[in-house]
């Protein structure tokens, strides 16, 4: 029986291949351990910070904010700008865009005297009630009306009805807005005496208060005694941007 032979094959020794296979197996062992080794990288939440109106400002600096809401009328606003300028008072003025359109004269004399300019919305319409669209159209209509009018941008929003949610103050916030409230309410658009007026302002007002406003006979007659009795108090009357700063 015949015995078959066994034969054997070399291969060329290359050492350059060696050596390449040998780093490719040390960095494919390398990548293994650490892939099993590093844990699973876990996507965080990310918590947006909620927005809050602003209804006064640092209550540690004896500062108070008078605004006045124009979203009609217009007979008393000279006079009430006679006293400012009387008593070297800057205020701040809130608009809302229909108004803006009746008398643009006025809005430009009243940045002319040095009064700080806001938004009160292109229409005096419910926040509360508008879609996110249609309340960040409230906004940003009556902000180009405002910057055609008197070449003035702010960023200082009054909601119509002092009507406000969160979402009223996250989109203001997400358009570059702050959503300014009031500390005390003159509720003058009731036409109370200006006597009731007064003391309305005297007992609730307090550092860094908001007052607010509207162009009325009455509000009109009670601006000197508003105005030289705070400072009697030893508060500095400044305007919105100011107080928060």
């Amino acid at each position: 029986m015949s015995k078959r032979k066994i034969k054997f094959f070399y291969l060329p020794f290359n050492r350059d291949v060696v050596f390449g296979l040998l780093c490719m197996f040390i960095l494919l062992s390398f990548g293994l351990i650490n892939l099993l080794d590093s844990p699973a990288k876990v996507e965080q939440p990310v918590f947006q910070q909620e927005v809050k109106p602003y209804y006064h400002g640092p209550t540690d600096k004896q500062k108070v904010a008078l605004t006045i809401n124009v979203a009609w009328g217009q007979e008393y606003l000279p006079k009430m700008l006679d006293t400012l300028d009387k008593y070297d008072v800057k205020a701040t003025f809130f608009f809302v865009g229909t108004w803006v359109k009746k008398f643009p004269e006025l809005v430009k004399e009243i940045k002319k005297r040095g009064h700080e300019l806001g938004n009160h919305g292109i229409k005096h319409l419910h926040p509360k009630q508008l879609s996110k669209d249609k309340l960040i159209n409230l906004i940003k209509e009556n902000e180009k009306l405002i910057q055609k009018v008197a070449d003035y941008k702010t960023d200082l929003f009054a909601p119509p009805y002092g009507e406000v949610d969160k979402q009223v103050a996250q989109v203001a916030a997400e358009i570059g807005y702050k959503t300014i409230m009031w500390s005390t309410d003159t509720i003058d658009w009731q036409r109370p005496s200006s006597q009731v007026i007064i003391k309305r302002v005297l007992n609730k007002i307090e550092a860094g208060g908001i007052v607010l406003m509207h162009p009325t006979k009455p509000t009109a007659k009670a601006l000197p005694t508003i105005i030289n009795k705070l400072e009697d108090k030893g508060y500095s009357l400044v305007t919105v941007s100011q107080l928060l700063e």
